[in-house]
Parts: structure tokens; sequence; C-alpha cells
């Protein structure tokens, strides 16, 4: 395979330099309901996204580049750079193909969906590569720290490519889901977000019993600032809003669960608050399962910090299950149109987890990474000397000095 990567690099390399000249353009929620709305043309989509997706697609693979060799040469990814570099290639191909050719529309959406199946387990099969990685090379926090900054950044740009896909393929392919005929592509232009609330909570309830033989309940309150009473409705991803709400809910059903198993009270609730103000549209996920230090707080989000034993690949796996990423995914789900998510715990007590989501869908653009000097930067600048001062040992449990003080 390295062979098969080095003579593919060699013939398209200066492609991939060429269209990683190029910013990816954003657009925003409000933009990709407008064009499916309107008439939606294919053959606008299909300009636009012969070049926009090479354009994503070469940005990352230069960042690909610049990761360190030992983990470059990790057998997963390889097999990952073997499958970016496949399909960029495969879209050079209509980089001239007027959409005036008679097959050259259907030609490109059965490549984007044939692109789309062989990015699928794009995320696990980079995560394995990082275990590889780890496995055989141990924990360096200075590489450590550029991993996480390019997988961050890598997995943004996947979401985002993922999000063109979907959008050409269900607005102009057959694939248009039969139980949401009002959605414009993957975009619910009327997205109840409790109802997505209540879907999460109970897909999550259904493994948690599984698991457990228990769950906690849901108890969900709504506050509409924009109109009183009224139930919350966003313009937005209902699968990428599942995505994160899924992954906060079994966090919190596992903590309490594990934490109030005994208790003869039984297990307190997992409480849902959905708010709309004039910017912001808020999602609190509240539970009362003994919560995290807060030193710990920021490697719930550390790719490298992943404990879990390696999860199977077999196909038809519960997604992500034992990676450690859905956390840090969630949040990237988050952050693509301009949100976040936030993690507010009390150690002993609960963790409060909030989604953030721009309340307008014109300014919900996407947040995208760009290949520039800067990000090069990021990668071959050696580590300086931390400028505050560091405890050198791990904290003492508290517990075990009352005798001593």
């Amino acid at each position: 395979m390295r062979i098969f990567i080095s003579s593919l690099l060699k013939n398209t390399n200066p492609k991939i330099e060429y269209y990683s000249r190029f910013s990816p353009s954003p657009l925003s929620i409000k933009q990709f309901l407008d064009f499916g709305r309107d008439n939606a043309c294919e053959k606008t989509s299909y300009m636009f996204l012969r070049k926009e997706l090479p354009v994503r697609l070469a940005n990352t693979m230069r960042e690909v580049n610049l990761l360190p060799d030992n983990l470059l040469s990790q057998p997963s990814v390889r097999l990952v750079q073997k499958w970016y570099m496949q399909s960029f290639v495969e879209l050079l191909d209509y980089e001239n193909r007027k959409p005036e050719d008679p097959h050259a529309l259907n030609d490109f959406l059965e490549l984007l969906i044939e692109i789309r199946n062989r990015h699928n387990d794009v995320v696990p099969t980079m995560a394995q590569g990082v275990i590889e990685y780890k496995e055989r090379f141990g924990f360096d926090p200075f590489i450590s720290s550029n991993i996480q900054y390019f997988l961050d950044r890598f997995y943004t740009n996947r979401i985002s490519f993922r999000m063109l896909i979907n959008q050409h393929t269900l607005l102009f392919g057959n694939d248009t889901n039969p139980a949401h005929p009002k959605h414009i592509g993957s975009i619910d232009p009327n997205c109840s977000v409790a109802e997505v609330v209540s879907d999460a909570y109970d897909t999550a309830k259904m493994l948690c019993e599984k698991y457990y033989l228990a769950a906690p309940e849901l108890k969900i309150e709504e506050f509409n600032m924009k109109a009183p009473k009224k139930p919350i409705q966003a313009v937005y991803v209902p699968s990428h809003l599942f995505h994160m709400l899924f992954e906060l809910f079994k966090n919190s059903m596992r903590a309490t669960v594990e934490l109030h198993e005994d208790s003869k009270e039984g297990l307190p609730p997992v409480k849902a608050k959905v708010t709309l103000g004039k910017e912001d549209l808020s999602i609190k996920i509240s539970d009362r399962g003994g919560g995290v230090p807060l030193r710990k707080i920021d490697r719930l989000f550390n790719y490298m910090y992943s404990t879990a034993p390696t999860p199977s690949l077999e196909p038809g796996a519960v997604p992500l299950a034992g990676f450690g990423y859905g956390l840090p995914i969630s949040r990237l789900y988050a952050r693509y149109f301009q949100g976040d998510l936030k993690l507010y715990s009390m150690e002993g007590v609960g963790t409060d987890a909030v989604i953030y989501l721009k309340a307008l869908s014109s300014e919900s653009f996407e947040r995208l990474p760009v290949f520039n000097k800067s990000a090069w930067r990021h990668y071959k600048t050696s580590p300086e000397a931390d400028d505050w001062s560091n405890p050198s040992k791990e904290p003492r449990d508290a517990r075990n000095q009352a005798g001593h003080e």
C-alpha cells in the first residue's frame, strides 16, 4: 500500500497543491435551505461541488502530510490516506466535464454516493491509527497537541464533506427520505428540538437498560423567549443534533446508574432544558451522576486520552463504541455551524452539558479549517517551555489527607 500511495501522491501532488491554494467556501444553513427550496438546479450544484469538494479534500490532505512520520506510517492512517487520494483523483475526472454531457450529472451523483460509502469508516479507522501509534511510541504531550489540533480539523472537514454530498444526493438522487418529506436534503426547516431530545433519550435509554437493566427518567422543560409558551423549533440538521444529544444522554445515564444503582431513593432523573433567545438556542442536559473533577474535563475531549479497549471495526458495531471519541466529535458537530458544546461539572454532585446553537439560520455558517501558513506553523513549531508553574505530582486525594493536616 505504501508504494501505491507514493505513486498516487507523485502524480496528483501538483493538483493537491493547486486546489489547496483555494480556501473552502463556507455556506450557511439558510443558503443550503434557499438553494434546496427554490427549484434546486442540479447543474448549479454540480458546477459548485466539482470544484468545492476537491478544494476541501486538498486542504485536509495537505495537513495529513504534516503529521509525524511515525503516525503516517501506521496501517490504518495509510488506509485513510488511500481513500482520500482515490476520492480526490475520481473527482478530478469531472474538472472539465461539462454539465451538458448527457451522462455527467448522473455519473457524478453515483460517484458521490460511492465516495460517501468509501469514507463511512474514516473516524474509527483514523482512531485505530492513533491507537496503533500510541501502542508503539507511547504518549508525547507535544505530539498529542498536534494530533488534537489535526483531528479536530480533519473530522470537521469530514462533517462538511458529508454535508455537501448528502445535500446533493438527497435533492437530486433517489434516496429521499419518505419519512421526512418536508426536509430540504438533510435539513429540517421546522425541527422540533424537544422531539429530537426525546428521540435521543429513548435510544440512549434502550442501550442503558440493555447494559444496566435500569435507566433514569427524563424531564424536559422549554423556555421560548421569542414566542412564550410555543414549542421551540429550529432550522437545523436533526441527525447532527441527535448525534450530540445521544452522546450526552449516554454519558449522563451511565454516570447516574453507576452512582445510584444501590440507592433506596431510586435513580434521580436526567433533566433537559431547551431555551431560545435572540442569538442562541441552548440545550442543557443535567444529571446527578457524581460529576468529574475539573482537572479531567479537558481530557474528555482529548483523542489521545481515550483509555477504552480497542473496539471492533466490524460492520454494524455501535458507532464509535469504545474509542472515547463521542464527546470531541459531538463538540465538532456543535461548532460546525458556529455553536459549541461545553461541560460544567461539580465533582460529588453531577454534570451540566450545554449545547449552544445559533438561533438564526442566516448566522449558522459552516466553520471550516483552512490550510495556510498559520496551520503549517502549528505542526512545525517546536514546543516551548511552559510559562506558568506546574505542580510536579498528581493531586492527592483529600479524603486520605484529613488525619494528616
